[in-house]
């Protein structure tokens, strides 16, 4: 049986990460509002923009496997969105030392043929090292990742920032986690290996 594959998403780091399946895939811009509802958990947001990112493109398609998938890291129960400048890096980074900072991410299947959804949150820990302003400062200067949740690229420098990682899977950190999403395409029919 053969499928298309369609990544609802225009992000880089997740384009990479799902390349190493090995499968051909398309990407999709879903237009979608992310504005946080006024009673929603992290974990419940993460999960109605993964789903609505998916619906967004698979309500254009009359066949595909869709990929949706959104991200959000939580420290002392704050969520912290991507800093998008200096100033506010820095700020992320100071509360985040020494602290256990969560990353909830939310990812969704959706067969756009049978309308069947599939959904998941999974959630990724990041224990951060006691920093000083000046490693913040040398890290930000090198690394500039301004358009990253919690001000950090894990798959780069920012791994100097950790004392440990806890999670089931590494990519979920980086933003889609193949091993559930794996589980998800072969529940569809799509194989991997």
């Amino acid at each position: 049986m053969s499928f298309s594959v369609i990544l609802a998403s225009t992000s880089p780091f997740r384009r990479t990460i799902l390349e190493k399946l090995g499968i051909p895939f398309e990407i999709a811009s879903p237009e979608t509002d992310e504005t946080p509802l006024a009673t929603e958990t992290p974990q419940q947001l993460v999960r109605r923009l993964a789903i609505a990112k998916a619906t967004a493109i698979a309500e254009q398609r009359d066949e595909g496997l869709v990929i949706g998938s959104d991200q959000v890291a939580v420290n002392d129960g704050v969520i912290l969105g991507k800093p998008g400048d200096h100033a506010t890096a820095v700020k992320q980074l100071q509360a985040a030392s020494g602290k256990r900072i969560t990353f909830y991410t939310g990812l969704c299947l959706i067969n756009a043929a049978t309308g069947n959804v599939q959904s998941e949150v999974v959630p990724f820990n990041v224990l951060f090292r006691p920093l000083k302003d000046s490693q913040i400062e040398n890290y930000l200067q090198k690394e500039q990742p301004y358009n990253c949740a919690g001000s950090f690229k894990s798959e780069a420098l920012g791994i100097c920032l950790f004392e440990k990682l806890e999670g089931d899977d590494p990519n979920t950190l980086i933003g889609l986690p193949l091993i559930r999403l794996v589980r998800m395409l072969e529940n569809e029919g799509l194989l991997i290996i």
